[in-house]
């Protein structure tokens, strides 16, 4: 079923329920601030899908995670065509720059088309291996899990946790070590 738009043109969608690619431009542009108006930086981060909540793209603004042009900027700071946006974000640096200027969030076919992505690639998954990950309902580590896990850490000592001598004064024998607890007339 396809429609026609306000220039005459046939829209629609395909049989797999895809927009062509005039209704992502078409998109991006009913996204866009009205007659010059500035977007704030937080709403962009957003709309590009940067941060998955404004809320997030304002209180990383708040917390000094976002740059505009090298400069600590405000949740309210006006982006422009051309600005250099850095987040640091989800232990990842993100640098982009503004090719187009949306206020309402797009779908992310559109919203990769509104900046260019200059970020460094992250570091491959076997880089980043995860020491003393658990698997969810495996329960209380045992002995030999904590070992096995400070061993992988590096804080093993190479000790068994009692290295004390046997003769210091916390282990030298007793009275009760010799089973018997009268004298030795016995009872």
């Amino acid at each position: 079923m396809a429609s026609q738009g306000a220039d005459g043109e046939k829209k629609g969608t395909g049989a797999d329920g895809a927009r062509g690619s005039g209704d992502a431009v078409a998109a991006a542009e009913a996204a866009g601030p009205a007659g010059g108006e500035s977007v704030r930086v937080d709403s962009w981060i957003w709309s590009v899908r940067l941060v998955k909540t404004r809320s997030m793209g304002a209180t990383a603004c708040r917390g000094g995670h976002v740059r505009v042009n090298g400069e600590r900027v405000k949740p309210a700071h006006a982006v422009r065509v051309g600005d250099e946006v850095r987040l640091r974000h989800d232990g990842r640096e993100r640098v982009v720059v503004v090719k187009r200027v949306i206020r309402k969030r797009v779908g992310a076919p559109i919203a990769a088309e509104c900046y260019v992505d200059n970020s460094p690639p992250p570091p491959p998954r076997e880089a980043v291996a995860p020491a003393g990950i658990r698997d969810r309902g495996a329960g209380r580590p045992t002995k030999r899990d904590r070992r096995d896990l400070e061993r992988l850490r590096g804080l093993a000592s190479g000790s068994s946790g009692f290295s004390e001598p046997s003769g210091s004064p916390g282990f030298s024998g007793s009275s009760r070590s010799s089973g018997r607890q009268g004298g030795p007339g016995g009872s």
